[in-house]
């Protein structure tokens, strides 16, 4: 008979005299977390009404699979990355513990203390091309498209394959954001013809459907579903959002 996860939290004061039920009630919450920050939503349910047989079910055969190395509490490891890279930046402050300290910010979506991060990089080193295209991209997704824009066009003038085209595809992005839509789609089809990322052929797709060019809007976003198919699991959980959207737009057509 399965014991739900909330019945057992209801009844917290008994669930710490017992140390086995606990650890496995911990371990359930954070699977449970996991699979619904994946969107794993069949595996979250099973999780939750579980008596922790979902959860080790889901750990073995979902959880160790995703791009995360071994286990861990969730934000675990860039908040030890974090403190690491302080005293590194306490004790010797270069550049390159300045850039690596924002890109864990960037990556946890705190794009404020990223972009000081960055700034305090670009201080020491002002003529890193790394630094000055993950800053553009911060202050993009601060929506300061304007101040973006002369970093990513700089960036991608020196290098147009750049982080193997993100940085384009994130000076693309920053054009479209400031409206100036041909720009964008000149880049945009420059991206598709080099890679496969459903990141550029859905937003293709979208400049393609403003301007009422249906059929080529529905070729690329068949790429994208054709593609998804056949895609590794890790780079479908990293791409889901674009994969869901390339479906929304096709329904629409």
């Amino acid at each position: 008979m399965f014991i739900s996860l909330l019945n057992r939290l209801g009844d917290l004061a008994w669930l710490f005299t017992n140390p086995l039920l606990l650890a496995v009630t911990v371990f359930q919450i954070v699977m449970l977390v996991h699979a619904v920050r994946n969107r794993e939503w069949l595996w979250a349910f099973f999780i939750f009404i579980g008596s922790g047989i979902g959860a080790f079910w889901y750990y073995f055969t979902a959880y160790r699979d995703s791009p995360s190395t071994g286990f861990e509490l969730p934000g675990a490891q860039s908040r030890a990355r974090i403190q690491q890279l302080q005293a590194k930046i306490h004790h010797l402050d270069n550049a390159y513990h300045h850039f690596q300290l924002g890109d864990v910010y960037f990556q946890k979506g705190k794009f404020i203390e990223a972009e000081k991060c960055y700034r305090a990089a670009l201080e020491r080193e002002p003529n890193d091309i790394d630094t000055r295209a993950h800053l553009g991209q911060c202050l993009l997704r601060l929506k300061r498209p304007a101040e973006a824009r002369p970093l990513l066009e700089a960036v991608c003038r020196e290098n147009a394959k750049h982080d193997f085209g993100y940085s384009l595809m994130a000076y693309a992005e920053t054009l479209t954001a400031l409206n100036e839509t041909d720009a964008a789609l000149n880049i945009w089809q420059h991206v598709v013809e080099n890679h496969s990322y459903p990141r550029a052929k859905v937003q293709l797709a979208e400049l393609y459907l403003a301007r009422k060019q249906t059929d080529l809007a529905r070729a690329q976003l068949n790429d994208v579903i054709g593609d998804d198919v056949h895609a590794p699991t890790f780079q479908r959980k990293r791409d889901r959002v674009w994969i869901r959207r390339a479906k929304s737009l096709l329904r629409a057509l």
